[in-house]
C-alpha cells in the first residue's frame, strides 16, 4: 500500500507566502507524476499544478507565477510554494500521485491540508 501525507498548511495573510509538502511512502516501485489539486468551498475540485519525475511541470493557467511545484524524487516528496496568497487560494489542497508497486500502477490521493488567506 501507498500513503500520502500532506503537511504545511495553515492561515496566512493575504500576500503571504506558504509552502506544501507531500511525502509518499510505502511499497513504491516507482513514482511518475506528482500534482496538487485543490478545492475551495462550495467549487469542484481543480487542477493546481504536475511535475514529472525528470523535473518537467505545468501549472494551471491562473496561477503561473505564483505558485512552484518541485519535487525530491530521493524522498520521494513534493514541494508547492505559493506566493503572494489571496483570500481566493484558500482551499483544501491535496496531493496525487501516480505510482507503481511491485503489482500494480494507480493514483494515489492524500487526506489534504487546509489552506487559509485571510486578513
Amino acid at each position: 500500500q501507498v500513503q500520502l501525507v500532506e503537511s504545511g498548511g495553515g492561515s496566512v495573510q493575504p500576500g503571504g507566502s506558504l509552502t506544501l509538502s507531500c511525502a509518499a511512502s510505502g511499497n513504491i516501485f516507482r513514482i511518475y507524476a506528482m500534482s496538487w489539486y485543490r478545492r475551495a468551498p462550495g467549487k469542484q475540485r481543480e487542477f493546481v499544478a504536475l511535475i514529472y519525475s525528470s523535473g518537467n511541470s505545468d501549472y494551471a493557467d491562473s496561477l503561473k507565477g505564483r505558485f512552484t511545484i518541485s519535487r525530491d524524487n530521493a524522498k520521494n516528496t513534493v514541494y508547492l510554494q505559493m506566493n503572494s496568497l489571496k483570500p481566493e487560494d484558500t482551499a483544501v489542497y491535496y496531493c496525487n500521485a501516480d505510482v507503481s508497486t511491485a503489482t500494480m500502477r494507480r493514483d494515489y490521493w492524500g487526506q489534504g491540508t487546509q489552506v487559509i488567506v485571510s486578513s
